[in-house]
């Protein structure tokens, strides 16, 4: 694509880049987006007509998508160029939607609008993504790249005055070296340096200049550089002093001339001759060898503590707060970012995922149970008799309401500024979204966990618990361990089977039982605790043969599609229903949920998706960040979960 005539060129996307949301844009993922054109706008404000500044055409690329941007004569065109032109913006991001996903990588989206971002506010590649209710979409999302534009014909006008410039001086030097030399050039030559002179210099790939070598120091470094250039340029001065001394008096060897420049000129790289007083002696390092020795000593801070002490005699010492340099600085094993420790996710992206979203916030669910003897056909054998109209049906109905969800955060101006090796802003944008998708699955699994008082509470009304969600949605399957031990051994009470074997049997025959009152569309899964997966795995029969290699064919013998384990569910129990006379004094040990999340819905309106904000405070110099969305969620089938619990009795309960 050859493109003339625009103002700047930038990277709109930038394939195999993992974003700070572990998502990637592959290649040719914006393929149908290659040679269009879209507006250009300010910072994603694409709803007002004031902020649009031009238009983009885009140019797919195997790197990515490239953007050749043209700036209109509106004001905020003008404005646009000025501000691009003096280096104020550098970044572009861009607006996208249809996208779509293979696992975490993004495989195709439309580009939608291209826009200019602030500088630095969220360096590396991100995508912010966005619910969308659309027909035609599944998703949209802002991507950031962190690329910087280039203004391309500004470098182009550049390096051809650099070049005139370049023709100029060597032409100005010809002429004096003219007029200082009386030995004629040679024709032959003379074209020949024409024709070298007509061919472009090829510089070599990836060579770097000096500027960029210098950027690669650290501050002491530089003034050890500028101390050395300053003395080599002395030491330039006094060979020319001395070589306009010889000129004048040839026959003398000049070391002190009276009248002259009185100072001494040495080699910077000698140091021998130079005088050294107060300096660190040997006795002084044996002095600090023995206070390394010492109980919490080290020999840095030995060297730090005898530096303090003689401050004010060694005239050639150093301070206390460089003694670091004299050691090794630490090295990151993993640099950058820190690495994030955090409870296993895969649990919440597979709740998530394979629940239902629909964009309407306020559900109600009715179902008629037409299950009562009363609703049965009936048969007619008396021609005088009347027939007998069957029952009523009933209805069974139910709301639910949304409720908002956050995160909230704050990180100082200083620390934003002084942490340069990692983006720690989209850092923590990122700890900020996996905690609320967290929070919001173990809302819809198993509950937040928090009492019914505290004022932070996941209301279970809004954001319904499978677990404790009415046995008709959610079936409750006691599991009785005992009694599969006494029922494997029968008679045979000297039979040794191993506990995990008794507890494995104990839970597939509840399970198996409970899957007989499962109504619900689809093949579950299965949620447990790490440690009961492990327990189930180690089941060994009366030879010590293991009853199952791996947790598939743990799943084929449950009847479910996977198994997934979820740290928090360890420890989790529920009181006694007041309601259920069968339940009196008991409490319920969680085990395990059986539950396809097909058949749970979470709402959301547009607006009440999941929605950053960002807040700066003068008074107290920080940055403050909020993310947070509004939905109800609920199972939307009868019967369409099972939870194992294992019953206490009153007596351990006190116990």
């Amino acid at each position: 694509m050859v493109v003339n005539n625009y103002d700047f060129g930038g990277w709109a996307t930038v394939v195999n880049k993992r974003c700070s949301d572990g998502r990637t844009i592959m290649k040719d993922a914006f393929i149908d987006n290659d040679g269009a054109q879209v507006p250009l706008v300010w910072n994603h404000q694409h709803t007002e007509v004031d902020n649009v500044l031009g238009h983009a055409l885009l140019e797919n690329r195997p790197e990515g998508v490239y953007a050749y941007c043209t700036f209109n004569d509106s004001e905020s065109g003008k404005m646009g160029r000025e501000l691009v032109k003096h280096g104020d913006v550098n970044q572009l991001s861009i607006y996208a939607n249809q996208l779509k996903q293979q696992g975490g990588n993004v495989v195709h989206g439309v580009i939608r609008e291209v826009s200019l971002v602030l500088a630095g506010a969220n360096p590396g590649a991100y995508i912010d993504t966005i619910m969308c209710h659309s027909d035609d979409s599944d998703e949209a999302g802002i991507i950031f790249t962190g690329e910087d534009i280039v203004l391309a014909h500004a470098e182009e006008e550049t390096v051809e005055e650099e070049e005139t410039l370049a023709h100029a001086s060597n032409d100005k030097d010809g002429e004096g070296a003219g007029k200082e030399e009386s030995k004629m050039a040679d024709p032959k030559e003379e074209k020949k340096e024409e024709v070298k002179a007509e061919e472009p210099k090829k510089e070599p790939e990836n060579e770097k200049t000096v500027k960029d070598v210098l950027d690669t120091f650290n501050e002491e470094q530089k003034k050890v550089l500028y101390f050395l250039l300053s003395q080599v340029a002395e030491d330039a001065g006094a060979s020319d002093d001395e070589g306009n001394a010889e000129e004048d008096n040839k026959s003398e060897n000049i070391k002190h001339s009276e009248g002259g420049n009185d100072t001494m000129y040495t080699n910077v790289f000698n140091r021998e001759a130079e005088e050294q007083a107060n300096v660190l002696t040997h006795a002084d390092q044996e002095e600090i060898l023995k206070m390394a020795k010492a109980p919490g000593m080290t020999l840095k801070s030995a060297i730090e503590a005898f530096a303090d002490d003689h401050k004010d005699t060694l005239a050639h010492g150093f301070e206390t707060s460089e003694v670091g340099k004299l050691f090794p600085d630490y090295k990151d094993v993993y640099p950058g970012a820190p690495e994030l420790l955090e409870r296993d996710h895969d649990w919440v992206d597979q709740v998530l995922s394979k629940a239902r979203k629909s964009p309407v916030s306020r559900v109600r669910t009715k179902q008629i149970d037409a299950r009562a003897a009363e609703i049965r056909a009936k048969g007619y054998s008396k021609r005088d008799k009347e027939k007998t109209i069957s029952a009523n049906l009933k209805v069974l109905m139910r709301t639910t309401d949304p409720q908002t969800i956050y995160f909230r955060d704050a990180l100082h101006r200083d620390d934003v500024v002084d942490i340069t090796d990692f983006d720690v802003v989209a850092y923590q944008r990122n700890v900020m979204k996996r905690n609320l998708e967290e929070e919001v699955a173990l809302a819809a699994l198993i509950g937040d966990g928090r009492q019914d008082t505290d004022q932070d509470k996941i209301s279970e009304d809004h954001i319904r618990p499978v677990w404790k969600d009415v046995d008709l949605y959610t079936i409750k399957a006691s599991v009785d361990i005992e009694g599969m031990k006494t029922k494997l051994q029968g008679t045979n009470t000297s039979a040794n089977f191993g506990d995990e074997y008794i507890q494995t049997e104990a839970i597939i025959a509840a399970s198996l039982h409970a899957r007989e009152k499962y109504k619900a569309k689809g093949t579950p899964d299965f949620y447990c605790t790490p440690h009961l997966l492990n327990t189930m795995l180690l089941a060994r029969d009366l030879n010590g043969r293991r009853i199952y290699d791996s947790a598939a064919d743990l799943a084929k013998v449950l009847r479910v599609n996977n198994i997934y384990t979820v740290e928090q569910m360890e420890g989790l129990s529920r009181e006694a229903d007041p309601a259920k006379t069968d339940e009196t004094g008991k409490k319920f040990n969680l085990l395990g949920i059986f539950v396809n999340m097909a058949n749970y819905q979470f709402g959301s309106t547009k607006g009440g998706e999941i929605t950053s904000f960002e807040d700066f405070d003068i008074d107290f110099n920080q940055y403050k960040y909020l993310m947070e969305t509004r939905l109800s969620g609920a199972l939307t089938d009868v019967y369409a979960a099972i939870a194992l619990e294992q019953p206490v009795a009153a007596s351990e309960i006190g116990g």
